[in-house]
């Protein structure tokens, strides 16, 4: 048994917690997929109606939503067992998996969960370059040395990397409104911010066998979700069940399904966790100040009524 699933093994039950959002990242996230994941387009005349993916519930969303520490620590071993082997996470270090408000593993299991990876360094005395077990103040290796390496591997598309895929992807939720201003206005009057997230669960259960009369080709996968590639995409489907082992509980059976919609879950919130570490951290913040106001408008109110009434007396 490995490290990663001792700790999980151990895990406890839920418990209340606590990264920056790149603009330039998250567009060229959203154009790198569009164009390394989605492939040829189909045939003139044939058509394809996305899935527009189900409104889910999230503990991280609304204004008091805060990250369920036990689905992060769960996300972070289906990223680790699954999706690291063709994703990069470069704007994550080990170290991040100990701060509030996420995963919160012990330094000592940082210092564990880091050494599972290999990382390039040096050079050394002899001036080359060697591997090294990772260490917590490491970033996240790279499962390929440069895009070249990472367009061999996998059909000529580059996975994108996952720092801000849960803020950079997104869909329209409706179509009676103009997508801009309606979404800005659906956002600010729901708080609904967890588009990405349900887009990424949706997409890891959307794949299906294609309609009749849609081809395609060898190597190309249909998915039911992804709009962007016109319903057909490269990478194969990641997940099945069983494919991840989950903590036990007391009667030895897992503490939640394993599942591909399990699963699915869990690593879309581990991911708009690490596209958002601090979520709780701000929420909270605003919470303070929100109630700092409205005791401050409360003595304002006061303080006025108490001047004019000395004024008219």
């Amino acid at each position: 048994m490995t490290a990663m699933a001792k700790f999980l093994r151990s895990a406890g039950t839920e418990t209340r917690t606590m990264k920056r959002l790149r603009l330039g990242l998250a567009a060229a996230a959203v154009l790198g997929c569009a164009a390394s994941f989605g492939a040829v387009a189909q045939e003139e005349g044939a058509t394809f109606v996305p899935k527009i993916p189900e409104r889910q519930s999230w503990s991280f969303a609304g204004p008091f939503g805060i990250y369920d520490t036990a689905q992060l620590q769960r996300g972070y071993k289906i990223y680790r067992e699954i999706c690291s082997n063709c994703h990069s996470m470069e704007d994550m270090h080990f170290r991040n998996l100990t701060d509030p408000g996420g995963p919160e593993f012990t330094e000592g299991q940082v210092q564990a969960l880091a050494a599972e990876f290999k990382v390039t360094d040096g050079p050394d005395d002899n001036g080359k370059m060697f591997k090294r077990p990772g260490r917590p103040a490491d970033p996240f290796p790279k499962p390929f040395p440069n895009v070249q390496m990472a367009k061999l591997a996998n059909g000529g598309g580059v996975p994108p990397d996952m720092s801000v895929l849960a803020k950079a992807r997104s869909y329209e939720p409706y179509d009676w409104f103009p997508a801009d201003i309606g979404y800005a206005l659906w956002s600010m009057l729901t708080q609904y911010q967890t588009q990405g997230p349900d887009y990424i669960s949706a997409l890891l259960q959307g794949y299906t066998k294609p309609p009749a009369g849609f081809k395609i080709e060898p190597g190309q996968n249909f998915n039911e979700v992804f709009a962007a590639g016109n319903g057909i995409i490269a990478m194969p489907p990641p997940l099945q069940d069983g494919v991840v082992e989950y903590p036990k509980g007391p009667d030895g059976k897992p503490v939640v399904p394993e599942t591909v919609q399990q699963y699915s879950r869990d690593v879309a919130a581990f991911l708009m966790w690490v596209a958002e570490p601090k979520l709780d951290e701000r929420k909270r913040i605003g919470l303070e100040v929100m109630i700092f106001l409205l005791v401050a408008a409360g003595l304002a109110f006061f303080v006025k009524k108490k001047v004019w009434a000395e004024a008219h007396a």
